[in-house]
């Protein structure tokens, strides 16, 4: 996916906002006529769970985002969380959840070091591959 540093560094924002909560939501994307997946916009939501060890956005909250996404014709890119007390990479529980969501990156912000690390992941079933955040022209 190619994401302007804007849109990460909203993603880092709300990231940062309360770390010891997972943040979380999720990036739409145009897709061009090659194919090429480019965000275009962030959409935040709340962790119904609000606890660091796990996320999950409200459904009703999730058909929303969508529905605007689609209201402008956009795609459903990837959704976005943090790790608070670990690295960028997902875990047992990411994986688990990712199970009926193929084909949608996952952008995960880690908390654990001095600066944020934002890495992006492909999870399809229980073969998980990292894949490159590309900058965009904002």
């Amino acid at each position: 996916m190619r994401i302007a540093q804007k849109l990460l560094d909203e993603i880092v924002a709300h990231a940062l906002e309360n770390p010891e909560i997972e943040c979380c939501g999720i990036v739409a994307v145009a897709v061009g006529d090659d194919g090429t997946r480019t965000a275009t916009h962030v959409y935040r939501a709340k962790n119904i769970h609000e606890t660091y060890l796990k996320f999950e956005i409200d459904p009703k909250e999730q058909m929303e985002i969508e529905a605007a996404i689609d209201e402008a014709e956009w795609g459903f890119g990837a959704i976005y969380h943090s790790h608070t007390r670990t690295e960028p990479k997902p875990s047992q529980t990411d994986i688990a959840f990712a199970a009926n969501m193929r084909g949608i990156e996952w952008i995960i912000v880690g908390l654990a070091g001095d600066e944020p690390e934002v890495c992006s992941w492909l999870i399809d079933g229980a073969e998980v591959s990292e894949v490159p955040l590309e900058d965009a022209p904002s």
